[in-house]
């Protein structure tokens, strides 16, 4: 590949210990965003849930 260089340390650190997934091939560990909600009640997060008025979930 021109222009191709040997991988710096920064890179190598990153990927330590890490080796492609052996199912899908992906070289890096995904990264997960994700967060999380606090629900007044119950009845609260059920009425949520089942789309009865908006909000997250």
């Amino acid at each position: 590949m021109p222009g191709y260089s040997d991988p710096g340390f920064d890179t190598l650190a990153l990927h330590a210990g890490a080796s492609p997934d052996p199912a899908t091939g992906a070289r890096a560990v995904p990264i997960h965003l994700t967060t999380s909600f606090v629900f007044e009640s119950s009845d609260h997060a059920a009425s949520l849930f089942n789309l009865e008025r908006a909000g997250h979930v």
